[in-house]
């Protein structure tokens, strides 16, 4: 018997992830030079691939609580109160998720029901739309590309007036897929109007430790901490894609309620990988700074050649991407431009259609890949512009 139409119907708004459809997609291509997901080329530091090790030697195979390991926890949030000036009890504010991925599933989930309404800023990652469709809610993309990619008080509160039936608010900062922050003024100004209306924030601040400003990254937390919850883990920090380890750090009266939805989507993150993490939070709490200081260099250099063939770029202020526009006298079809791009030249980025309505026209593309493929990337880039405009 077919039983295939009893799946939940809001399966059918959503999508395999299209950036990871065009990274397979051109993946085919012999030779391709990829500059699309957002994995760190670094390897996972020395001394917390150690600690690994011997937590598998020390035969530490067995479940920790569903908050993940108290030693971990508190090495997390002495880790977010020294870096940002945040303070989350260990014993009852701190989760410990398998990767930011699923602290942002628990979190959605435990929150929407049909009929709520997101506001998020955009274009924005496409990794929340579809978890937000499964529960039955509705995105709203607030459109900021007239304005440098940057969220205004002014935006925000519009939308929350337009919006009655908005429950939660998604900052993302630094942003992927453009790279932009908030400084401390704009952040404490958007947590003013949040702090007016009955919602949640959720701050995915995956990429704190990826900022190229003087100043440091500013958490909203600081400023709405009864209505944030915030997001962050260790794969973009400390190059550990694959130990997949995140955290959600919120007022206990959400934390309660978060960990019923984290128990049963996975009991616990993988206790190896946390013993890792505490040895990366603790030993390991500036390891990212070395990055940091190559990915500037690798941002400079891939603005000083793309701006020059016309591409327009919000100069990133963290993470590691550029999100450019396509130049007005090329194809503006973003899809059909890089399909173009990727077999005349062996070179993949990113559709900004990828990130939402409003990242058409533009191409996100990783710098988190070395600086001999980058190299390469931009001489082929620039012979294809060259080549398209002769």
């Amino acid at each position: 018997m077919d039983v295939s139409h009893l799946f939940n119907p809001n399966l059918d708004k959503i999508q395999i992830s299209a950036i990871r459809r065009f990274d397979q997609e051109v993946s085919k291509i012999p030779g391709i030079l990829k500059l699309t997901l957002g994995e760190p080329d670094f390897s996972t530091p020395q001394h917390v691939e150690d600690a690994a090790v011997a937590a598998v030697r020390a035969h530490e195979s067995h479940y920790t609580g569903m908050s993940g390991l108290l030693a971990l926890r508190q090495a997390a949030s002495q880790f977010v109160s020294g870096k940002y000036g945040v303070t989350f009890d260990p014993e009852s504010e701190v989760l410990v998720t398998v990767g930011a991925t699923e602290a942002i599933s628990a979190s959605l989930m435990s929150i929407l029901v049909a009929g709520d309404k997101v506001l998020t800023p955009a274009p924005l990652y496409p990794g929340y739309e579809p978890l937000i469709q499964l529960a039955g809610a509705e995105m709203v993309e607030i459109d900021t590309t007239k304005n440098g990619f940057v969220l205004t008080p002014e935006m925000l509160e519009a939308a929350l007036i337009a919006h009655p039936e908005t429950k939660v608010v998604i900052l993302n900062y630094p942003s992927n897929p453009t790279g932009v922050t908030y400084n401390r003024a704009e952040i404490k100004a958007l947590s003013d109007v949040i702090k007016k209306y009955p919602v949640f924030v959720i701050s995915d601040e995956i990429y704190s430790e990826l900022t190229y400003t003087d100043e440091k990254h500013v958490s909203i937390a600081e400023f709405a901490r009864e209505q944030t919850i915030v997001l962050n883990g260790l794969s973009k920090s400390h190059a550990m894609t694959g130990y997949r380890i995140g955290f959600i750090f919120a007022d206990a009266s959400l934390t309660s309620q978060i960990i019923k939805t984290h128990q049963y989507f996975v009991t616990a993150a993988t206790t190896v990988s946390q013993f890792a993490a505490i040895e990366a939070l603790t030993n390991g709490k500036d390891d990212a700074a070395i990055m940091t200081k190559e990915y500037i260099i690798r941002r400079d250099y891939i603005m000083s050649k793309m701006t020059p063939l016309g591409f327009d770029i919000a100069k990133p202020d963290g993470a590691f991407y550029i999100f450019a526009k396509i130049p007005a006298d090329l194809n503006q079809d973003d899809f059909a431009f890089l399909i173009d791009f990727a077999n005349q030249k062996q070179v993949a980025f990113i559709p900004g259609s990828s990130f939402g309505q409003y990242g058409k026209g533009y191409i996100r593309l990783s710098y988190a890949a070395s600086m001999a493929v980058i190299t390469e990337a931009m001489t082929r880039l620039t012979a294809f512009v060259n080549e398209k405009r002769a």
